[in-house]
Parts: C-alpha cells; sequence; structure tokens
C-alpha cells in the first residue's frame, strides 16, 4: 500500500509570515494539532502545539508579534506520495515526527499521521511503539 492512497488531501496551512495568532487560530478552528508552513506550495516548515508551548508560551512571548517562521520547525521533512506506508513508518520513527508531509515534486499534496498509518496497517504498532519508547516522538 502507497502513501497516496491513505494520505489526507485537506492539508491545513499557513505562509511564513503569518503570526503566531493566526497559526492558532486556524489550528483552533479546525481542531488540528499542528499546521504545515508553506511558501509557494512548497512546504517549508512544520509548526505543532508543543512550538507554540515551547517557544511562545513558555517565554511569554506576544503571539500577535511573533512569526510562523520563527517558531516552525524546519526543514520540513516530507515523503513522495509513491513511499509504501512501511517506508513512510520508518521515516516517521527515524525523524520521530507523528506527521509527515506529502509532495509531488516539491509541491504540498497532502499529510499523513503515526495514526493514519496504524489505522490502515496495525503490524505498524509495534515499530511505531519501539520509537516512542525508545526516543519519543515529536509532535
Amino acid at each position: 500500500m502507497y502513501v497516496k492512497e491513505i494520505m489526507r488531501s485537506d492539508v491545513k496551512t499557513v505562509r511564513p509570515d503569518a503570526n503566531v495568532r493566526e497559526v492558532v487560530e486556524k489550528m483552533n478552528r479546525f481542531g488540528i494539532g499542528s499546521i504545515i508552513v508553506v511558501q509557494e506550495r512548497r512546504p517549508v516548515g512544520i509548526i505543532t502545539e508543543r512550538d507554540i508551548l515551547q517557544k511562545v508560551v513558555e517565554h511569554c512571548l506576544d503571539p500577535n508579534l511573533c512569526k510562523a517562521k520563527d517558531i516552525m520547525t524546519t526543514p520540513a521533512i516530507t515523503a513522495k506520495e509513491e513511499l509504501t506506508v512501511d517506508e513512510a513508518a520508518n521515516l516517521m520513527a527515524t525523524h520521530k515526527f507523528r506527521r509527515i508531509p506529502i509532495v509531488r515534486g516539491n509541491e504540498l499534496v497532502g499529510i499523513i499521521t503515526a495514526t493514519d498509518l496504524i489505522e490502515k496497517n496495525p503490524l505498524l504498532v509495534e515499530h511505531l511503539g519501539k520509537s516512542v519508547r525508545s526516543r519519543g516522538l515529536k509532535e
């Protein structure tokens, strides 16, 4: 099975110059825990709830003044849509991520999460679980 068969194509994105207040509003509006930062449809980073807590809230920074580009995790680790589900699980485990943007060429076309992978292939629970226990996954 390939990533393109199970990825979600309705990916929520923001621009690098969006302020963190806009990022949080969009994440809350759609009930999501992360958002992809794109520049000309190319993923350049990802922002998670943890990024906002550690990089903005903990330091009492003004979310109206902080930009997405200042708190995003970069470079964005991406995967091609032709990747197999097993290869995607290995990529997540290697980089300790729970979400990976999916690209066609350099253009964002979807996203896949550890939950998506496990739902389609329950045998991946053990593989991803080892990564969680040994190193912890990043949001």
